[in-house]
């Protein structure tokens, strides 16, 4: 009885600590102006937390389609796919837009081993996007550990015919892990051209994450200005093998690693992006795009990157027409192709604007995950960053305070120019690197509500942006 009385106690107890109302915006602090925006803001986040399509459109993508990789049948399947569900939403327009894409593919599941005091180990590994393939009996070669493109240069022709092992971890102190892979991609792209240069037979790169785990990640490499002679096999493996093969190279800094893949890269191939429109309703000729990439790597569903990208920017045109809200400037919704390796589709999109005098005065991109919202980062003149950080006290009350200057995406970065407000939406970032370029990139690791929450922010500084962008006239920085 005392332990029930105890508990009950408790309860009452967690219930009284609890907030009693949800944190809102005080309108009495508000102009008539922002009056409206805040009504109009609530209804968009209501809308999409409880009539929102994103989660299931994504699973559609991810589940009866997934991996993208430009060239493939997948990123085939998700062009008939994005035009179908655009023309669904009740978009005014919905076109393809013809695009030629690198075709690279991976081919049989990559092998790595190595053995030391007489135990073999197997080791996850996977190629890297444009690495060419081993022999058809693999490399087996020493093994030499730097930390940086630096150091491997360094080494000069101490590299030839040898396997260079670029072991430089995230900086986990860094709250952005962004940041992070920011400093130690570099390995992971040019580390080939550097090596390929001295001679080394390989190069295998330790994967680009936080995560201390199984999973290998894929991603882009280059060979540079290299002679094809001088190209060799690129792959990276986990960052649980990556440890455990820095300690046992301490042990026997001679053993041997092999590794076989059997990757190529093949013609370029047909493709499109995916456009779609609501028409402005009063400067039409103005246009504000929102998009993610369609394409995805090859080893998972593409799901955070960038399916909910995808899926969250055509939501902002069905909360907009779910809530009767019509754009005074021309809504554009694309779908780009090959963001992945080569960003083929961002520059034809690009190019045909230039070249067909279209005139876009803003663009959102969402191509950071789909976790908990968090802001946005902001590339535009003074005039319009100053503009867009006054919202700040309309859209915090839904967690988005940051509002800071920075990039915007791969695929709206062509668009760029000192009159052109671009924007990328910002989600939380801790655990996008765990599903970053791997096979445990899927479905079941996006939340709902989260995905959700992302539609309805990016829906709103849309609205924001369509409302007042360019009731300020834009000035050089």
């Amino acid at each position: 009885m005392k332990k029930l009385l105890l508990l009950f106690l408790l309860t009452i107890f967690v219930f009284s600590c609890a907030p009693k109302t949800e944190k809102t915006l005080d309108t009495a602090l508000l102009s008539s102006e922002e009056k409206i925006d805040s009504t109009n803001i609530k209804s968009l986040f209501d809308s999409a937390l409880t009539d929102g399509k994103s989660y299931e459109w994504l699973r559609d993508l991810t589940q009866n389609i997934g991996a993208r990789l430009s060239g493939s049948e997948g990123a085939a399947k998700s062009v008939v796919w994005g035009e179908k569900i655009m023309r669904e939403v009740g978009l005014d327009s919905v076109w393809l837009q013809p695009v030629m894409v690198p075709h690279w593919v991976r081919g049989e599941k990559e092998i790595a081993t190595y053995t030391i005091n007489k135990v073999q180990k197997n080791v996850p590994i996977c190629a890297l996007g444009f690495s060419i393939a081993t022999p058809a009996s693999g490399i087996l070669a020493e093994v030499l550990e730097v930390k940086s493109l630096e150091e491997a240069k360094a080494l000069g022709t101490k590299m030839e015919g040898k396997i260079v092992f670029f072991n430089r971890p995230f900086d986990d102190t860094l709250i952005n892990t962004f940041s992070a892979y920011g400093g130690c991609v570099d390995q992971r792209v040019q580390g080939a051209e550097v090596c390929g240069e001295f001679g080394a037979k390989g190069v295998i790169v330790r994967s680009m994450t936080n995560a201390i785990d199984d999973f290998p990640h894929t991603g882009v490499m280059m060979y540079g200005d290299l002679p094809a002679e001088k190209h060799i096999p690129t792959a990276a493996i986990s960052s649980r093998a990556a440890n455990i093969l820095s300690t046992d190279l301490k042990e026997d800094p001679t053993l041997k690693f092999y590794f076989k893949q059997s990757c190529e890269t093949l013609p370029d191939a047909p493709s499109f992006n995916v456009v779609g429109e609501i028409r402005g309703s009063e400067t039409p000729e103005n246009i504000l795009v929102v998009g993610g990439h369609l394409d995805s790597w090859d080893l998972g569903e593409g799901a955070h990157d960038d399916g909910t990208g995808i899926v969250q920017s055509l939501e902002v045109a069905y909360l907009f027409k779910k809530n009767n809200i019509k754009p005074k400037n021309t809504l554009r919704v694309v779908f780009f192709m090959n963001e992945e390796n080569g960003t083929r589709g961002a520059k034809e999109y690009a190019a045909l604007s230039k070249l067909n005098k279209e005139k876009h005065i803003g663009g959102l991109e969402s191509d950071a995950g789909g976790h908990t919202p968090r802001g946005f980062s902001i590339d535009a003149n003074t005039v319009n960053t100053q503009l867009l950080q006054s919202w700040k006290k309309l859209l915090s009350p839904y967690g988005l305070h940051d509002l800071d200057k920075g990039g915007s995406g791969a695929d709206i970065g062509p668009l760029k120019d000192e009159n052109v407000t671009l924007v990328g939406y910002r989600p939380d970032s801790q655990r996008y690197f765990d599903y970053h370029h791997t096979s445990n990139d899927t479905f079941d690791k996006v939340n709902k509500r989260e995905l959700e929450l992302g539609s309805a922010s990016m829906a709103s500084i849309i609205y924001l942006m369509d409302t007042y962008l360019y009731s300020n006239t834009p000035v050089k920085p």
